[in-house]
């Protein structure tokens, strides 16, 4: 089971997490170790040639796997990014973004991850965006 529930992660979110609600993210299912996010479509997160922006991925990555490692760890929310690194492999149409996260490694100070990124319109394409992430675990009391 994991550490935190979507409702948990919704009323961090509400409370801490502005820019999850201004760019709409939510969450779709929380495992041990994993999560599936959603960026839904808005025209306002596209960029010129009407792609949604690398940002916008960026951010919904990012996210996708701060809920993962909360998953593992419970309600940390001091957890942080510490690494980011994003690979764009196609130009995502007008359609919700889905990231399929993971965690590979969990330490006692770190933990490392990859996420998936599909759109949904696009669904046996393969993914948009490939990203992995290192999170900084704070000492537990």
């Amino acid at each position: 089971m994991p550490r935190i529930t979507i409702d948990q992660i919704e009323a961090l979110c509400e409370r801490d997490l502005p820019f999850a609600k201004t760019l709409g993210i939510t969450v779709d299912d929380i495992g041990r170790g994993t999560a599936v996010v959603r960026l839904p479509y808005k025209s306002d997160l596209l960029r010129p040639g009407g792609t949604i922006s690398g940002p916008a991925i960026m951010g919904l990555a990012d996210f996708a796997v701060y809920v993962t490692v909360l998953s593992l760890i419970g309600p940390v929310e001091l957890a942080v990014t510490t690494s980011l690194t994003s690979n764009f492999l196609r130009r995502p149409g007008p359609a919700d973004l889905v990231a399929h996260a993971r965690i590979l490694k969990l330490g006692k100070r770190l933990a490392y991850g990859d996420v998936e990124i599909f759109s949904e319109a696009e669904e046996g394409e393969g993914p948009v965006a490939h990203v992995t992430a290192t999170y900084s675990i704070p000492p537990q009391g």
